[in-house]
């Protein structure tokens, strides 16, 4: 096989690989197949939190993931530069020491744990893959219904180690998955008193099942990873309906019910014009002998609509020219 060489098919040829390059290293939350099975979870969008505290004795050491399963995330404005991760982070965590009384917070370190990092030293792709839990070899999780996602490009210059996570979508019908999340003005007195579960980003805190107090997003793990000890990974736990795998369906069937009776509006719209229509001209056609234009019922009207829109948007345009200025000749 001859590769081409000239500059024309180089950029042809790159122009045909580009998308599925761009397949194999995005996300696309609406849109996922895990094993011929789709799923949704867009409702999951924006960014989320979740903070895990290590005890050492005279401090703690609060570290805070913040996660967005639909896009990339976003720097504040006016927010300060050491806690915020590179662009095109998709999970960045947050690491501060806080004194036992909460008094005094030091940051540590920022890094981020996946994305395209393409402005970061340790260059990586998101390269996100996903399967079902049912699928998976370990006993417990194929007893589970929902999916899991492997993302990786992350890393973290102290010590020079790449960072990956793994995050477990597990289906839980009674849990929209925002479930327990606090508002955005809460999240500053959680990280100052080390409370664990944080969410970033909610618009309102859902309603959690009464029986279960405990957040829809927890955390699991984080440390070096058993099949890679140079990498560490990240393990988080999501539940939520929309890991169900018939929660896509369910989400289908609603928009098709919907987008039904919109449809059957604008047919039966449509078969009522044109049986006027007809019914119109068939009527003129038999009891005045019309015929041409002088069949259709208020056939004068309907000849006249485009010269009327014609007029119309003239008028208009004159309008908008016009107002400011004073055409003609000044009387003397």
């Amino acid at each position: 096989m001859r590769l081409p060489r000239s500059p024309a098919d180089t950029a042809i040829l790159s122009v045909a690989i580009f998308p599925l390059l761009s397949i194999a290293y995005t996300l696309d939350c609406k849109h996922i197949q895990a094993d011929g099975i789709g799923f949704n979870l867009e409702a999951l969008g924006g960014p989320h939190s979740v903070q895990h505290t290590a005890d050492l004795g005279p401090s703690q050491r609060n570290t805070t993931y913040t996660i967005d399963i639909c896009k990339a995330l976003t720097k504040k404005k006016g927010g300060n530069k050491n806690e915020e991760c590179p662009n095109n982070t998709r999970v960045c965590a947050v690491q501060y020491l806080v004194t036992d009384d909460g008094k005094n917070r030091n940051l540590e370190e920022t890094y981020p744990i996946a994305g395209d990092l393409k402005e970061s030293k340790g260059f990586g792709h998101l390269d996100p893959k996903w399967q079902r839990l049912s699928t998976l070899p370990s006993n417990d999780d194929s007893k589970k219904e929902g999916l899991v996602i492997d993302l990786h490009g992350g890393y973290k210059e102290d010590g020079g180690r790449k960072q990956n996570a793994i995050i477990e979508f597990q289906c839980d019908k009674t849990r929209s998955g925002l479930e327990n999340l606090p508002r955005e003005g809460e999240r500053e007195e959680a990280t100052l008193l080390g409370r664990e579960h944080v969410s970033e980003k909610s618009e309102e805190p859902e309603t959690p099942p009464a029986d279960d107090k405990t957040p829809s997003l927890t955390f699991d793990s984080y440390g070096p990873w058993p099949k890679s000890p140079e990498q560490d990974l990240l393990r988080l736990t999501w539940k939520t309906k929309w890991a169900c795998e018939d929660a896509k369906k369910q989400h289908d069937a609603e928009n098709a019910s919907h987008w039904g009776f919109f449809t059957w509006f604008i047919l039966i719209a449509f078969l009522s014009t044109a049986a006027y229509l007809i019914f119109g001209s068939w009527l003129n056609y038999n009891r005045y002998g019309a015929r041409g234009w002088d069949l259709l019922p208020h056939g004068d009207t309907i000849r006249d609509v485009p010269y009327l829109m014609k007029d119309w948007i003239r008028r208009v345009v004159n309008a908008i020219q016009g107002g400011g200025s004073r055409g003609g000749y000044a009387a003397v």
